[in-house]
């Protein structure tokens, strides 16, 4: 007679997720958060009240891995433990009924969750007001995913305080931007307006020193006037890599500077521009 073969106690579960409907969680969350980092940051977000932790057994352990107690235990009241196929193809619908592209899950984890709802646009017009000083980072027409989560990380790293884009779009939003903000989607707020060039006359108003990168201006970032660029309250606008600037955002901007190529390329990626500058100007 032949040995009876071990059940694995993961097999139970792992057959009902085969068979789960994944409308147990579409219907209650909106948003997919992936990368380790991101993850952890989210769920020591107190402000996300709601979400679940989707995994296998080796990706949960390495999520709470050097973690305090409290966070692992709100990580163990919220998860779904699977095998490695069923956490890819669970994530897999999801995004596909989320409107997400999928690409594998990294680190054999993720977070289901809802969106967090944009900053009110009232209420960051009077912090800034209130402040001493203000980092605010305006985005003109940057839509991509990859760039605009790098700028939101490097944002967060210079310790802006807005990240400021307009109403089209879904900025912030799904498992790539997360996982390549690896986090700043918890510590920068994030504020969406009807109309930029609007919101930048209104800023100038306040007393906020706002100034335009563009490739087609003469004026160099190193030359540029000190009182615009030592003022406590600075606003960097960028826009698009494709476009640039807007005409609408161009013709309210006070300020207008480039970065100086040494080189034969004369522009860069926006994300990498955007990050120069903040080096240049939020890090003094």
């Amino acid at each position: 007679m032949g040995r009876n073969k071990k059940t694995n106690p993961l097999n139970k579960i792992n057959l009902r997720c085969k068979l789960m409907d994944i409308s147990c969680f579409s219907n209650n969350f909106d948003d997919l958060v992936m990368g380790v980092h991101s993850i952890r940051e989210a769920i020591l977000n107190p402000k996300r009240e709601k979400f679940k932790i989707i995994g296998t057994e080796a990706g949960i352990k390495d999520l709470k891995k050097g973690m305090s107690k409290a966070f692992n235990e709100r990580v163990s009241g919220n998860c779904e433990v699977m095998s490695l196929h069923v956490v890819q193809e669970v994530a897999k619908k999801l995004c596909l009924s989320m409107g997400f592209s999928f690409s594998r899950v990294p680190g054999q984890v993720f977070m289901i969750t809802v969106f967090q709802s944009p900053y009110p646009v009232g209420q960051a017009l009077k912090e800034i007001e209130n402040r001493s000083g203000a980092k605010i980072i305006c985005l003109d027409s940057v839509t991509d995913a990859h760039n605009a989560a790098a700028i939101l990380r490097t944002a967060s790293f210079y310790g802006v305080n807005f990240v400021v884009t307009s109403t089209k779009g879904s900025f912030g939003k799904g498992p790539t931007f997360s996982r390549i903000a690896s986090g700043a989607l918890e510590h920068v707020k994030i504020v969406r307006v009807s109309s930029l060039p609007k919101f930048i006359r209104t800023l100038s108003g306040k007393g906020v020193s706002c100034i335009g990168l563009t490739e087609h201006e003469n004026i160099d970032l190193e030359d540029a006037s000190k009182d615009d660029v030592a003022s406590p309250k600075v606003c960097l606008v960028f826009g698009s890599e494709d476009r640039g600037l807007s005409n609408a955002v161009l013709r309210v901007l006070p300020k207008k500077i480039s970065l100086k190529s040494s080189g034969m390329i004369k522009s860069l990626n926006v994300s990498v521009a955007t990050a120069i500058s903040m080096e240049k100007i939020f890090a003094k």
